[in-house]
């Protein structure tokens, strides 16, 4: 299992600690949210931040943009560091052209879906795409209570991903604890967003391995 853990959900005041927490643990990649106030409703932070975070860190950077226009900062992204850009479907009125400019950028490239939001809306460009992220809660803010439908819908996105012989991966993010993580890695998830249940753990680097197992 690729474990994500989310800096959202970090001590922003002792960011180099946490930071180095992860570097230490078993965590394949590192996870940032930028929220623009627009798309979501709640702000986070930037691209200065992530540029600070690639220097402090070997782990490949998951950025994932819950703002409006992405596509107007793919070079930005890539800029920062990042080895991958998420967007959200529902932020893209030209998704294939958005995902194909992630590439030529040299990033891989990622789709997001909110809850409400079918895997069939995939169909026609899951082949293009490296990973997908379901988002387990509503976006906007961390902490919340994970949404029990989302195993059906792994288990959707799964079946869409082998009929079609697509090569991406699927990537949770939302609600994932102790309780949560075995359902949705037997359902067929590759990748879990792990932010609270990481942070807020008195052994953050022993639940990773935890979820790294599954």
């Amino acid at each position: 299992m690729i474990v994500s853990p989310s800096l959202l959900a970090a001590d922003f005041c002792h960011l180099s600690q946490d930071i180095e927490m992860i570097n230490e643990s078993d965590a394949s990649w590192i996870h940032c949210d930028v929220m623009d106030g627009v798309f979501v409703p709640n702000i986070s932070f930037g691209f200065p931040v992530i540029q600070a975070i690639s220097k402090l860190t070997a782990k490949p950077l998951d950025v994932h943009l819950m703002i409006v226009n992405p596509q107007n900062y793919i070079g930005q992204v890539r800029d920062c560091g990042a080895s991958i850009m998420n967007v959200h479907q529902e932020a893209c009125t030209h998704l294939d052209r958005t995902i194909q400019a992630i590439k030529q950028a040299g990033m891989k490239a990622a789709v997001t879906l909110n809850p409400a939001t079918p895997v069939l809306l995939l169909e026609d460009i899951i082949t293009e795409l490296d990973m997908v992220l379901l988002m387990s809660v509503n976006p906007g803010f961390g902490g919340q209570k994970f949404i029990p439908n989302t195993i059906n819908k792994v288990q959707k996105l799964k079946q869409l991903i082998k009929e079609s012989q697509s090569n991406a991966i699927i990537e949770i993010d939302g609600g994932v604890n102790a309780d949560t993580a075995p359902l949705l890695a037997k359902a067929g998830a590759d990748a879990l967003v792990a932010g609270s249940a990481v942070f807020k753990n008195p052994n953050p680097k022993e639940f990773i391995s935890y979820l790294n197992s599954l």
